[in-house]
C-alpha cells in the first residue's frame, strides 16, 4: 500500500472513532475526502479537507472538528506535526523515516506500485476510434485511439473491469459507397481500363487488393451486373477488408479491441425497437414536430414535417430529438441510442473517445443513456482534437477522400510506436496537437518522448557502470544517507499512485505523461549537481554505501517511470541510441 493509501486509510480509521463518540454521523458522505500534498511544499508533507468536508454533517465548524481529528492525527506512527490551517485544513508533517519507507515500498512492489482498488471492479466499457470502416486508420484517427487505449490501461491499473468497444459504422451511405469503390476496382483487376476515379468515389490504391481479392473469389460474375445483384455482397466483402487492415494497423500501437460491434448487426436483430418500446413504456417518445432551425433565414423555406421525438430535453438536452425520418426509417440517433442501450447492459458506467466534430450530440447521447437505464450507468464523452502534421514546421496535408491522407502505418514506421504513443497524450485530448516529425525525434529537453525515455535510459546505464565498479545492488542500502534533496524526490515518486488514480476517475490518460516529465526533470536535475561536485554525483568513488543509497533511490524512480509508461503503452527504453 502507497504512503497516501496508507495515511488515508487511518484518517479513516480515526473518522470511524468520531462516529463512535457521536462526533460525526455515520451516513455522512465521506466521498470527497482527500489526503493529498499541500499546494506550498512549506506547509507540510501531507493536507487533508476532512474537517471542511465533513464539518457540516458533524454540525459544527471546520475548525473545530478539525481540533477534534488533529489529536488522533498527531499519534500515527511516522508523524512529527499536525497544524491546522485556514478555515479548517490539516496539514501534516511526516518523519524522513517514512519517506525511506516509501522508497522500500517502491522497490518492494516493483510493476504493481501504483495499483489501486478504487475501482471497486465497477464495470466500465471504453468505446474509442469508432472510424467509419472505408479505409486505413490516419493520423486523424490516432490521437483518439492512443487516449482511449491509455484510459483503458489506466482504468485496469485503477480496479475497474474494462471492455475496450470499437463501433462499426456499417449502415450508412458511406458504405455504399465504399462497396460501389471496390466493385470499381474489381474491373479494374479483371483488366478493364477504369480510368479516372469518378467523383464520389473512394479513390484510396487501398482498394485496389481489395478488388483482386474479389476478383479471385468471383471472376467476372458481377460485371456488367445491377447493382442489386452485387452491392449488399460487396459491402460485407469489403467491410470485412477494411475491418481487417484496420485491426492491423491499430496493432501496429499495440491497440487491441475486446468487441467489434457492427452499427448493421444492431439494427438487424431489433435492439432499435427494443430501444424504442423502452422509452415509450416511460413516455419519452411522442409524435411532434421540430422546431424551425435558427441557421435558418425567416425567407427560408421550411415546413415542418411529424416524426417520431424522444422527450431529450428532460435530461438536459438543448431539444427533443428524432428518433424515426418522416419516410418511416431510423435517424442515426435512434441507432446511437440503441447501441448505447446495448453497451449498459452489461457496464457500470460508459467512456466514449470522439472527435470534436461530434461535441453537438453529446447531450442527446447522455440524455439517452440517462433514460434508458434509469440513471443506473452515466456516459462520459471525452472530446479530441485534430492533430496537425507539421514536417520541420510546415505544415502536412491530409484528405482521406482524395486518397493522399497520412495514414497512421506510415508515420509509426518513420518514428516509432513509442514516439506516437508518448505525443498524442503530451496535451490535453480537448486542446489542439501539433505533431512535428523533425521534434519528436529530436534528443532534447523540449521533446518530452525523449527527455523521459532519457531518464529512464540514464539509470540503466548508470546501474551498468555500477556493476562495472563492483557496486552491487542487491546489498542491503542504508537509505539514512539519503539528503534532503534527495528525500524530496522520493516525495514525487510517491505521488504516482494519486496520479493513476486521479486520471482514472477523471478519465484523463494525459495526467501521467504530465507526471513522468515532471519526474523526469526532478531526477535529471539532481543527477546534474553532480557536473560540478564530485561528491554528490549517483557513483561516489570511495564510498560504496552512499554510492547503494543513491542507487536505489534512481532505482525507484526508475520503477515509477517504468511503471507510467508501461500505462501509456510505451516500452522504457534501456539505452539512447
Amino acid at each position: 500500500m502507497s504512503l497516501y493509501a496508507r495515511y488515508s486509510a487511518l484518517l479513516d480509521l480515526i473518522l470511524d472513532d468520531l462516529v463512535e463518540g457521536g462526533h460525526l454521523p455515520a451516513d455522512a458522505s465521506r466521498k470527497a475526502v482527500a489526503v493529498e500534498p499541500p499546494r506550498d511544499p512549506s506547509h507540510g508533507d501531507l493536507a487533508t479537507n476532512a474537517a471542511m468536508v465533513l464539518a457540516k454533517a458533524a454540525g459544527t465548524n471546520p475548525r473545530a472538528l478539525a481540533g477534534l481529528i488533529v489529536p488522533k492525527l498527531e499519534g500515527l506512527p511516522g508523524v512529527t506535526s499536525v497544524e491546522i490551517a485556514g478555515p479548517g485544513f490539516i496539514n501534516i508533517r511526516l518523519t524522513e523515516d517514512a519517506w525511506r519507507d516509501e522508497l522500500a515500498t517502491i522497490m518492494g512492489e516493483g510493476e504493481k506500485y501504483g495499483l489501486s482498488t478504487v475501482g471497486n471492479n465497477e464495470r466500465v466499457n471504453v468505446e474509442y476510434v469508432s472510424a467509419n470502416p472505408t479505409g486505413p486508420m490516419h493520423m486523424g484517427h490516432c490521437r483518439g485511439a492512443v487516449v482511449g487505449d491509455a484510459l483503458a490501461r489506466v482504468l485496469e491499473a485503477a480496479g475497474f473491469r474494462v471492455t475496450k468497444e470499437y463501433y462499426v459504422n456499417d449502415a450508412g451511405s458511406q458504405v455504399d459507397t465504399l462497396a460501389r469503390s471496390a466493385h470499381l476496382r474489381y474491373r479494374e483487376a479483371l483488366g478493364e481500363d477504369i480510368g479516372e476515379i469518378p467523383e464520389g468515389l473512394y479513390p484510396g490504391d487501398y482498394l485496389v487488393p481489395v478488388g483482386q481479392a474479389l476478383a479471385e473469389e468471383f471472376g467476372d460474375k458481377y460485371v456488367g451486373q445491377p447493382e442489386s445483384e452485387w452491392l449488399k455482397l460487396f459491402k460485407a466483402k469489403t467491410v470485412a477488408k477494411m475491418i481487417e487492415l484496420i485491426r492491423h494497423d491499430l496493432a501496429l500501437l499495440n491497440i487491441h479491441h475486446d468487441i467489434f460491434a457492427s452499427e448493421a448487426e444492431l439494427q438487424a436483430s431489433g435492439k432499435v425497437e427494443e430501444a424504442m418500446e423502452t422509452l415509450k413504456s416511460r413516455d419519452l417518445v411522442y409524435q411532434g414536430e421540430l422546431e424551425r432551425p435558427k441557421s435558418l433565414d425567416e425567407h427560408d423555406d421550411w415546413e415542418p414535417v411529424e416524426l417520431t421525438l424522444f422527450r431529450s430535453s428532460q435530461f438536459g438536452d438543448d431539444q427533443d430529438r428524432p428518433m424515426k425520418k418522416s419516410d418511416g426509417s431510423w435517424t442515426y440517433f435512434g441507432a446511437d441510442a440503441a447501441y448505447h442501450l446495448q453497451k449498459a447492459q452489461t457496464a457500470d458506467h460508459l467512456v466514449n473517445i470522439w472527435g470534436a466534430d461530434h461535441a453537438g450530440t453529446v447531450k442527446r447521447v447522455q440524455a439517452a443513456v440517462n433514460a434508458l437505464t434509469d440513471g443506473r450507468v452515466d456516459l462520459d464523452v471525452k472530446l479530441v482534437q485534430m492533430v496537425k502534421l507539421m514536417r520541420g514546421g510546415e505544415p502536412l496535408k491530409m484528405s482521406k477522400r482524395a486518397g493522399n491522407f497520412v495514414t497512421l502505418a506510415d508515420v509509426v514506421r518513420e518514428v516509432g510506436k513509442d514516439v506516437v504513443r508518448f505525443m498524442m497524450l503530451t496535451k490535453r485530448s480537448d486542446t489542439m496537437l501539433e505533431f512535428d516529425f523533425a521534434k519528436v525525434v529530436e534528443a532534447s529537453k523540449d521533446n518530452p518522448v525523449f527527455y523521459v525515455q532519457y531518464a529512464h535510459a540514464r539509470v540503466s546505464s548508470l546501474l551498468r557502470r555500477a556493476a562495472e565498479a563492483g557496486v552491487t545492488v542487491d546489498a542491503p542500502a542504508d537509505l539514512k544517507l539519503l539528503d534532503a534533496e534527495e528525500l524530496a524526490l522520493v516525495k514525487q515518486a510517491a505521488q504516482y499512485p494519486r496520479v493513476v488514480e486521479a486520471a482514472a476517475l477523471n478519465h484523463e490518460p494525459h495526467r501521467v505523461a504530465f507526471y513522468l516529465y515532471d519526474l523526469a526533470a526532478a531526477l535529471h536535475a539532481l543527477w546534474n549537481r553532480g557536473n560540478d561536485d564530485p561528491s554528490r554525483r549517483f557513483l561516489v568513488d570511495g564510498d560504496a554505501a552512499l554510492t547503494r543509497a543513491r542507487l536505489e533511490l534512481a532505482r525507484g524512480v526508475q520503477q515509477v517511470i517504468r511503471n507510467g509508461l508501461s500505462l501509456m503503452g510505451v516500452e522504457a527504453a534501456e539505452e539512447m541510441r
